[in-house]
């Protein structure tokens, strides 16, 4: 389904009929962190909606917007492989004279939102819009963007949207790294140093020192710089470029 009217006149209807669906909003390229919460999505016995949108709102200048992986025919075939009841893969979301955002103010500022400004009114804006096309009353989110699904879970309760957000656990690699689209930009060489990045916050969150730590240790990774190491929510959280690449990261503390 391509058709936004189209998409929120099947919301409405599932509403009326009693089934109230599931959200699994995604930017694409999925892979199996994506695919974990399309299997949670199920487990709520709904019909599953799954939204494919490379949202250009959350990219700033000098971002990967152009490049950003689209693969929607083999996106449509995994969801179809995976059950989803609905693919909503919209042309485009926004009006030329488009000029309605929606912003958080305490939550989105540090961290992520320090380093990229106006991301997250990119990212409430479209989950806003998502959630009033599709009529979801559940939407499943994955830890990897920590601050993301707390920004969400924020929005909701301040602007009372009558929805119940699921979060899942990270899903990674084999080799410990997150899945993650951008990991595709990654050459195998590079690979192999990001992967000191999850084994490095996963000692970290054990340790009392764990910021300062992970920081120390991450800048003797070559061609890795650090953008942050934080706790927040409970988890130790950081970002990293490796080379131009941008990856980010959490573990629960004390885990």
């Amino acid at each position: 389904m391509e058709d936004a009217e189209e998409m929120q006149s099947v919301g409405l209807r599932l509403r009326r009929e009693g089934a109230f669906p599931v959200l699994v909003p995604t930017m694409g390229a999925l892979h199996a962190g994506h695919l974990s919460l399309i299997e949670r999505a199920k487990e709520e016995g709904a019909p599953v909606i799954v939204s494919v949108y490379v949202n250009p709102l959350q990219f700033g200048a000098g971002e990967d917007l152009a490049v950003y992986p689209r693969t929607g025919e083999a996106d449509r075939q995994a969801c179809e492989a995976a059950g989803v009841d609905i693919f909503f893969a919209p042309r485009d979301l926004y009006a030329a004279d488009h000029s309605s955002y929606v912003t958080e103010e305490a939550l989105s500022a540090g961290r992520c939102g320090r380093s990229r400004p106006g991301h997250f009114r990119g990212v409430a804006t479209v989950v806003v819009k998502l959630l009033n096309l599709t009529q979801a009353a559940t939407a499943v989110f994955g830890w990897k963007d920590a601050q993301q699904l707390s920004v969400i879970r924020r929005l909701v309760r301040d602007l009372a949207f009558p929805v119940r957000i699921v979060p899942v656990e990270i899903q990674r690699d084999r080799d410990g790294l997150a899945w993650s689209s951008r990991n595709r930009y990654l050459s195998p060489e590079q690979r192999e140093r990001a992967a000191a990045f999850p084994r490095i916050l996963a000692e970290a969150a054990r340790r009392p020192d764990g910021c300062a730590w992970a920081s120390a240790e991450l800048s003797r990774v070559p061609g890795c710089r650090v953008d942050y190491v934080e706790e927040a929510d409970g988890r130790l959280c950081g970002a990293i470029w490796i080379d131009k690449i941008r990856l980010i990261d959490n573990f629960p503390c004390g885990a």
